[in-house]
């Protein structure tokens, strides 16, 4: 009997070490470089030695090319491999903004392999700021919205990645206009991929192992207006975390990105940026000790405002 009661007792003081236990996540707000692809190639640049026949034929900054010499391209590559099979001027469909036009152009030589003497871009590269990382499966997740190709048109990403990166310079927030910081990617060694790119955020996993102590993940019951901080990476290469205050609170299930609003009352921030800028979207909010979301907005009208999503809708993206 008393080994039966003795072995009761221990699994009544067990139950509850694993009933609602909390998750953890680390709060990372690291700036980093982004490459999302999909199945378009875009006029990045033009060659300043080589480009004018392209420039001079009509090609613009900007525009996709859909087809060479009739044969649709999906990458660079096969705008390439095409090139170096034709004779001759080439034809190039392309898609301008709405609308569709065909242009001739005369490649040029160089090397041996003929060239239309541009710089062909593949999807869409940017810079943006990691909320969280999970170090017991590698997962991340960013921004804490979409990326897009235009408004309201969330980019259909085909394959991606993330690079170490650093801050250049910020450019001030103002009233009316939003800053901006400038970046640059330090590595072409990729840090992870990127596997879904929702409203929510972008989300993938990586082999790099971000430092910093894992915080729980905070409740919508737990939530407050009130003093807050948040994570972000606006200087050099270090994070560190600058106070802001919670002023509103809105619904949960509100999709958009803007489950709070937050004004920031950090001086050094202010000085620095002007509040929240460009390239600041992911960076992580806590609140009384727990990741309660990220930052995604900032409002046009007053730089020291903006709109956070919270974490839980990040982590449902997330799947």
């Amino acid at each position: 009997m008393k080994r039966v009661a003795g072995l009761l007792f221990v699994l009544i003081l067990m139950l509850p070490l694993s009933v609602g236990a909390e998750s953890y996540l680390v709060p990372v707000g690291e700036l980093v470089g982004l490459n999302l692809r999909d199945n378009t190639v875009t006029v990045a640049a033009f060659d300043d030695l080589r480009g004018k026949n392209a420039r001079d034929g009509g090609l613009r900054i900007g525009d996709k090319i859909e087809a060479v010499n009739g044969s649709p391209v999906a990458d660079a590559g096969q705008v390439r491999e095409i090139l170096e099979k034709s004779t001759g001027n080439v034809e190039l469909q392309i898609l301008r903004g709405s609308k569709r036009a065909t242009i001739c152009l005369e490649p040029e030589d160089r090397d041996g392999s003929r060239v239309l003497g541009v710089y062909l871009r593949q999807g869409i590269s940017g810079i943006g700021t990691v909320t969280w990382y999970d170090p017991d499966t590698g997962r991340f997740g960013a921004l804490g919205h979409g990326v897009s190709t235009s408004k309201d048109c969330l980019m259909k990403m085909t394959s991606g990645n993330i690079y170490p990166a650093e801050v250049l310079c910020a450019q001030r927030g103002r009233v009316g206009g939003p800053g901006l910081l400038k970046g640059k990617a330090l590595s072409a060694t990729p840090l992870g991929t990127v596997e879904q790119n929702t409203p929510q955020g972008i989300f993938g996993t990586s082999t790099h192992r971000w430092e910093g102590m894992a915080l729980p993940v905070g409740t919508w019951e737990g939530l407050h207006t009130g003093k807050a901080c948040i994570r972000s990476t606006v200087s050099g290469g270090e994070p560190r975390e600058y106070s802001v205050e919670i002023l509103k609170i809105y619904p949960k299930d509100r999709t958009t990105g803007r489950n709070f609003l937050l004004k920031v009352t950090d001086p050094e921030l202010i000085a620095r940026t002007g509040g929240i800028v460009q390239g600041m979207s992911g960076s992580p909010i806590i609140q009384d000790g727990r990741l309660i979301g990220a930052v995604t907005h900032v409002l046009v009208n007053d730089p020291t405002m903006g709109y956070g999503i919270y974490i839980q809708n990040m982590l449902d993206a997330a799947g």
